[in-house]
């Protein structure tokens, strides 16, 4: 059993077991006339649960890793004193600033494509022109890329709203390099849902292509031909950049078992850094899930992952059902992630009618409202939790009639506390609840904002996509579909048992959860500015500080069967937790993006930092 060597405590004492409290209270001398008193002040309730029975509290007891006792430091000494009458308690308080939440989990990210994206990463870049540049940077100062032309450079995070050129970059854009010119290149967009690639790459492809433009966006993808990305023609030449699912066309190979490894330890320990004890992995596929058991039987998953596991119908069948799998308990598998449309900076994302800024458009379902259906459907009967992608008003309507007709079809009565979150009745008694999930719900209708709710669905969102989309979003949408756009104080009202988990899409935003909770709460960004002005983007849809709260803690706990698990602090629950160095839950909101995480505890353990 690990030892504790921190030198608060006697160093023959397992860590698994020790109270973590408020600071002692302080005495602090009054004046009154010629008479000094001594007044002790109370004890802080620097401990939020997240546990609506007991939303703070002063003291905490861990015993094994499990939260065994949570009150007052009597309630505490009381508890171990009854049962460890001859043994010290071993106790570590927080000083007068710090306080401690549960652990965070990330409701929707990626977790290897953020250990990708740091190889070369492009968040950030203002032009074509600076990207050229970085990736220059890149080969010069990597020799064995330098001298091999033959090796791909793959990275992520551009973005063509933000471009001084305001336009799509082109493959021309690198054979116009002399350091480029030639080379494998593939670069994802911010939101993994376009890639634009080299003129050696688009060599590769047959040529004609095996399928035509209008037979590809069809199917849920794009490739931008001419300088406006229009589609004249049938033909090779290209942009260079394919969208959605036309970027199965590309024959990028897949990367090595070392390349996984060192994107996901490069991923857990960023993750550690910032309070994430949990993460919901939106996207893998069967190769995956190989790799993560391997790591999990392993013992080498420091963080609790569950999976969002993307393959074709012919394989659902050999999906393994995982819950806290391995020595750890850290590995669980039972949802499909299933995509309805794309993304919104793309002109993905389906619309019911067409985008303001691009009338010729109204975004892709990359998958035929019919067969998403039946998939939802067969997942269903199943056993297995479904959570679609969907971000446009068309995707999410789609998508909710879809949920609508199961409900009626089995008379489910939508009244009850979930609808949906019944027993299956053709699953068997081994898949006891649904819980389905939209991933996103991004820009809906205003009576689908109700519906969402009525039926059961959980809303899955990301804050920080509504400011880091604010600038452009309304120019796409126009002044109506905005007000059921990013609403996401709308959406916590209605849903059902106001269960709204939030996530980052890391690698598309920043894996620190303090820059959604921060986003969640002002609708401004970093530097405090917003279309609105100061108070934020439509400040009707922030949410509280609470709400934050439970959107990174308990919500995503129940929206992957967890909630008896983690996600609040009460006893019987797993001990993670997060130490933090201010009260984000009431210093002035800028404050919120200095704050630092003084330690990550998983289990009972300290994953990161120090106590």
């Amino acid at each position: 059993m690990p030892i504790n060597r921190h030198p608060l405590f006697p160093s023959d004492v397992p860590f698994t077991t020790y109270a973590l409290c408020s600071g002692p209270p302080h005495r602090r001398p009054i004046v009154f006339g010629l008479v000094q008193f001594v007044a002790e002040q109370p004890w802080r309730n620097a401990i939020y649960t997240s546990d609506p029975r007991t939303p703070q509290t002063s003291c905490i007891l861990v015993e094994e890793g499990t939260i065994s006792v949570v009150g007052a430091r009597d309630d505490v000494e009381k508890f171990w004193g009854d049962h460890y009458p001859d043994s010290p308690l071993p106790t570590h308080f927080l000083n007068d600033q710090s306080i401690v939440v549960p652990g965070l989990t990330d409701a929707h990210a990626h977790t290897l494509q953020w250990g990708y994206m740091s190889q070369l990463p492009l968040a950030g870049s203002r032009s074509i022109t600076e990207i050229v540049h970085r990736l220059e940077t890149f080969v010069l100062t990597h020799p064995e890329v330098e001298a091999d032309r033959n090796l791909w450079i793959r990275g992520m995070g551009w973005d063509q709203t933000r471009f001084e050129e305001g336009r799509w970059p082109t493959a021309e854009d690198f054979s116009a390099s002399p350091v480029l010119a030639g080379r494998l290149i593939a670069l994802q967009r911010v939101d993994l849902h376009a890639t634009w690639v080299s003129q050696a790459v688009i060599d590769l492809l047959p040529n004609p292509l095996p399928i035509s433009d209008s037979e590809i966006e069809r199917r849920g993808g794009k490739v931008l031909r001419d300088n406006d990305g229009a589609l004249p023609a049938d033909g090779h030449e290209s942009l260079g950049v394919f969208i959605d699912t036309a970027e199965t066309l590309l024959p990028i190979p897949l990367p090595s078992l070392a390349q996984k490894t060192e994107w996901f330890n490069i991923a857990a320990k960023d993750a550690l850094s910032v309070g994430l004890t949990g993460i919901h992995d939106a996207f893998i596929d069967h190769e995956d899930v190989d790799f993560y058991i391997k790591l999990a039987d392993d013992g080498k998953l420091p963080v609790s992952l569950s999976f969002l596991d993307h393959n074709t119908t012919d394989e659902w069948p050999y999906l393994p059902r995982l819950r806290a799998y391995g020595p750890q308990g850290h590995l669980t598998l039972r949802s499909v992630k299933l995509f309805a449309d794309g993304a919104l900076g793309s002109f993905g994302a389906a619309l019911l009618e067409p985008y303001s800024d691009d009338p010729s458009t109204s975004g892709l379902m990359r998958t035929p409202p019919e067969i998403l259906a039946a998939q939802i459907h067969a997942l269903y009967d199943r056993g297995w939790q479904v959570c679609t992608h969907a971000i446009g008003d068309r995707a999410n309507k789609v998508v909710l009639d879809a949920h609508e007709r199961i409900v009626n079809k089995l008379g489910l009565n939508t009244t009850s506390v979930h609808p949906l979150d019944v027993s299956l009745g053709t699953a068997g008694a081994s898949a006891p609840q649904w819980r389905p999930r939209i991933e996103h719900a991004q820009i809906m209708r205003l009576e689908d904002v109700e519906r969402i709710g009525r039926l059961g669905v959980i809303p899955s969102v990301q804050p920080t996509h509504a400011t880091s989309d604010m600038g452009y979003a309304e120019s796409r949408l126009g002044p109506e579909r905005i007000k059921g756009a990013y609403a996401y104080a709308d959406l916590l009202r209605n849903a059902r048992d106001g269960v709204m988990p939030l996530g980052s899409d890391f690698p598309v935003e920043n894996i620190n959860p303090l820059l959604g909770f921060y986003a969640a709460v002002t609708r401004l960004d970093t530097l405090g500015n917003s279309p609105h002005g100061s108070e934020g983007w439509y400040r009707e849809q922030r949410l509280t500080r609470e709400e934050a709260l439970r959107g990174m803690t308990s919500s995503p706990a129940y929206a992957s069967f967890a909630e008896n698990s983690y996600g609040t602090l009460r006893p019987g629950m797993k001990a993670d937790f997060v130490v933090l160095d201010r009260n984000i839950m009431e210093v002035p909101v800028a404050e919120i993006l200095e704050t630092r995480v003084l330690a990550t505890v998983i289990d009972g353990q300290i994953a990161f930092g120090s106590l």
